[in-house]
Parts: structure tokens; sequence; C-alpha cells
């Protein structure tokens, strides 16, 4: 059984140099899972949005992807625009479910990680 699509969203910047780190947990993601489809998506100023990445999906036949937020809490994006996106996104696209798993920095692991890399400071 293939793992579900990742799709990484992040809320996404006008300066291109923004996206780096991002792009590159993508690459470095995709290197660990090589045959899982993992996209990247923008809330906004970026391509692609979320609306794209989604079309793209739908058009190759996808039925679930597990959307990750790249936000280190949950605040009024992740509150009210993602979840209004997504339900668009099920109008939009029928038979494509995205579930949205929680933000980056809710995770134990994360939060972890980034007390580890402060306390070497």
């Amino acid at each position: 059984m293939t793992a579900e699509p990742l799709v990484l969203f992040a809320h996404g910047a006008r300066d291109a140099r923004w996206a780096e780190p991002f792009e590159a947990i993508r690459t470095a993601l995709q290197a660990q899972q090589p045959t899982r489809r993992i996209e990247l998506a923008f809330l906004e100023f970026m391509q692609p949005s979320l609306d794209e990445v989604a079309a793209a999906l739908h058009a190759d036949g996808v039925e679930r992807a597990l959307v990750v937020p790249l936000f280190l809490a949950t605040g009024g994006h992740l509150r009210r625009d993602l979840p209004a996106m997504v339900e668009a996104i099920g109008v939009r696209f029928p038979g494509l479910e995205f579930r949205i798993e929680a933000p980056l920095g809710e995770s134990p692991a994360m939060r972890r990680a980034i007390v580890d890399w402060l306390a070497g400071m």
C-alpha cells in the first residue's frame, strides 16, 4: 500500500528566498520516501497554492491527502483560512479529501528539537 500524499503547507512571502527552507524540507523528505508523493503549497504570495496542488492531485486520481501545516502554532490562518480552503477544495474537487494535521510547532518531537537547539546556544 502506498502512503497517502503529503501536502506541506506554508504561509508564503514576497521574497522567493523565504521558501528555501521549506523546499529543502520537501526535498529531504522526498529522498527518504521516494515512492510517496510530497507537495509543497503556499497560503499566499507564492505558487503553487493549495488549490493548484489540489487540482493536480485530483487530475491524477488521488482520493486522500494529508495537509501538514509548517507553522509553529495554530493562529487565524489555521483556525479559519485553512479549513475554509479545504472545504472549498472538497466542493470543487469531489472525491478528493484533505485531512489536516496539527501544525509543526505543536508536535512534541519538534518542541524537543527546538529546545535542544536553543539549549546548545
